[in-house]
């Protein structure tokens, strides 16, 4: 894909913000929209179909957390890289920010270009997601929809935040197989993402709690399996 053929949208409540930003970005070769809240990025995102969304987190309106997450239900945007832009300052749980939807965060300030750089870094991770296999997986009475982002368990639809969807879609491609910390993060997070493993603990426990306490194995030292 050239870059004039790639969308990206910034949202940001601060003006100063999207003109810096999208001029360098522009500067480039990208295609830049823009969107002053999480209300708009929302809509802008559904008419545009962007490759990549970089959002402040604290905005009027609608905040980031929410226009992520409700960018995700858009089935048309669910391998959309999503980025959260948030002040060094601020009160912003990564976790949360995982949970809503996001697949990475840039702390501001940041120079033009390392911003370019990252943005970079961030739709190479698009590229490998859209030729990444849609194999749908059905195993011990669970059917995993790979292209729909859904999840069955004995008829029962489980609703899963998308890097939860990815760490098990993972785990159940391969039952048995010890996934290692270290491939786990590189192929849910990206290995541009700057995670601790207490984030891949995190969403292991979820997965217990929603799925099955006993189908998620710790590897004590090493990473995890999925056994049914």
């Amino acid at each position: 894909m050239k870059k004039k053929d790639i969308r990206i949208l910034l949202v940001d409540d601060e003006i100063d913000i999207l003109e810096i930003v999208g001029y360098n970005l522009t500067q480039e070769g990208y295609q830049v929209f823009t969107a002053e809240n999480g209300r708009k990025a929302v809509e802008k995102a559904k008419k545009h179909l962007p490759h990549l969304i970089i959002m402040d987190v604290m905005m009027p309106e609608m905040d980031g957390m929410e226009a992520c997450e409700a960018i995700r239900n858009i089935p048309e945007l669910q391998n959309t890289v999503i980025t959260f832009l948030t002040a060094r300052n601020e009160d912003y749980s990564q976790v949360a920010g995982f949970d809503a939807g996001a697949d990475d965060y840039i702390a501001k300030p940041i120079k033009p270009k390392v911003l370019v750089s990252k943005v970079k870094a961030l739709l190479r991770r698009f590229k490998e997601t859209d030729v990444a296999t849609n194999e749908n997986i059905s195993l011990g009475g669970i059917e995993i929809n790979r292209e729909e982002y859904k999840i069955y368990k004995q008829d029962e639809e489980i609703i899963l935040p998308r890097k939860e969807f990815e760490l098990f879609y993972l785990l159940a491609s391969k039952p048995g197989k010890v996934f290692k910390r270290e491939e786990i993060l590189d192929k849910v997070w990206g290995n541009e993402v700057v995670v601790g493993g207490r984030t891949i603990d995190v969403h292991i426990r979820k997965l217990r709690e929603k799925i099955g306490e006993d189908l998620f194995k710790t590897i004590k030292g090493v990473g995890y399996k999925f056994e049914y």
